[in-house]
């Protein structure tokens, strides 16, 4: 009887144990700091299913929070420094829009100056990762943005170019990717859309020897020119941006009996080509591709030695007034497409960020290691479904090599402007 009695009172004991804990578990359901007032367990689906969760790094609400450390490199003094100055001037109005409108998400923005240099460029590269970049913008130029990317791939940091061009500038680097078209296919389209236009009969060349982004374009449009039936008959040229005399090159086009003279140049040596073209009474179509942008700004220069000129470049300041007003309010001059080129940069990687925060249940950005980040970034960007409708593009994507896909952009200088065809 006692060991009956000893065993009833262990009974109701456990029973009083269980009844105590049923209530504190329920008291502590209530003051639950999760913030889900329904009752249902945090990450958990309407439904109640627990499978649903955030992804690693992620929020329980699903959005995007945290803190986007993004760091960006380019010429901000020196001869290119017109690049690097528009390239951060437009990222800047990007990350503004961006910081106002998002809601637990914010970009924390450092700009670094390399000079046009690539041993500066690198340096400014790690200062960026000492700052805690998480990713890069940048680098603005060929040479510089070639050395930053090898050192961004063996650390796995992830790039965006908003205007290296060069091929060498992506091969073989999973993690960096570009904003503008390559120089091979900057030459491609320019053939084929003075092939298709039919605005030649004759074509000369002109091109900078020493520079790789003008090389390269000479390449791919000399290639695709004749696949297409075009005659080449003047190839030329110079071996500085520097050169001030473009006699010798204008006479042999002239004396071809060329009537388009076709220059994959920077603006400040086709400036030049242009007023002594108009001295000489050499009356040709003359076409240019991006890095003419800027040539109605370059100082000293009579804007009607322009008249007529066509390029291709993806943006011109009247394609968006709210963006170019505000862009020259805060730089003091007008845009370019390197000005837009960094916009969409900022965006493109916002975009992507947004994305994959919306299939993964969030994300969240505070202290994540930036090679984590880079693996998110590379995912999205090479998503069959990831695009981005941008100042310099709609419905623009991207390979895997990192190269982009967007329709060109031809304008024709008309009263001292661009003008759409």
């Amino acid at each position: 009887m006692k060991e009956e009695t000893n065993m009833k009172k262990i009974i109701a004991l456990l029973l009083s144990c269980a009844m105590c804990f049923a209530l504190l578990t329920a008291c502590g359901s209530n003051g639950s700091t999760s913030g889900n007032k329904g009752g249902s367990a945090a990450g958990a689906s309407a439904s109640g299913s627990s499978e649903s969760k955030p992804a690693e790094g992620g929020s329980s609400d699903g959005g995007l929070t945290g803190t986007l450390k993004l760091g960006a490199i380019g010429p901000i003094t020196g001869a290119a420094a017109t690049y690097g100055k528009s390239v951060m001037g437009g990222a800047n109005i990007a990350v503004d829009e961006i910081n106002k409108a998002a809601n637990g998400f914010s970009i924390e923005f450092n700009a670094q100056d390399d000079e046009n240099d690539a041993e500066k460029s690198v340096n400014a590269y790690h200062n960026l990762q000492d700052w805690g970049a998480q990713a890069i913008v940048g680098s603005v130029t060929t040479n510089p943005c070639i050395a930053v990317s090898a050192e961004a791939n063996s650390d796995r940091m992830f790039m965006l170019t908003p205007s290296a061009s060069s091929t060498d500038v992506t091969k073989g680097k999973d993690n960096v990717f570009q904003m503008c078209f390559t120089d091979p296919n900057q030459g491609i389209l320019a053939a084929d859309y003075i092939a298709e236009n039919k605005l030649a009969e004759k074509i000369a060349i002109i091109y900078n020897n020493s520079d790789a982004y003008s090389t390269g374009i000479y390449q791919a449009f000399k290639t695709e020119a004749e696949s297409k039936g075009l005659s080449i008959v003047s190839e030329t040229t110079f071996p500085s941006d520097d050169n001030a005399d473009f006699s010798v090159q204008l006479q042999d086009a002239q004396k071809s009996g060329a009537d388009l003279v076709f220059m994959p140049i920077y603006y400040t040596p086709a400036s030049n080509i242009l007023k002594q073209a108009k001295t000489m009474g050499y009356d040709a179509t003359f076409f240019g591709v991006d890095g003419m942008d800027g040539i109605l700004g370059v100082e000293g220069f009579d804007t009607s030695m322009a008249e007529g000129l066509m390029l291709m470049t993806p943006f011109a300041a009247s394609d968006d007034p709210d963006f170019s007003s505000t862009f020259e309010t805060n730089e003091g001059f007008a845009p370019t497409q390197f000005a837009a080129d960094g916009y969409d940069c900022v965006y493109a990687i916002y975009q992507a960020l947004e994305a994959y925060a919306s299939k993964n249940g969030g994300l969240n950005l505070d202290d994540m290691e930036y090679a984590d980040l880079c693996e998110i970034l590379i995912g999205e960007f090479t998503d069959s479904g990831f695009s981005v409708d941008g100042l310099t593009g709609k419905n623009m994507h991207w390979s895997e090599n990192g190269e982009i896909n967007k329709d060109p952009k031809v304008y024709v200088i008309k009263d001292g402007a661009y003008s759409a065809l």
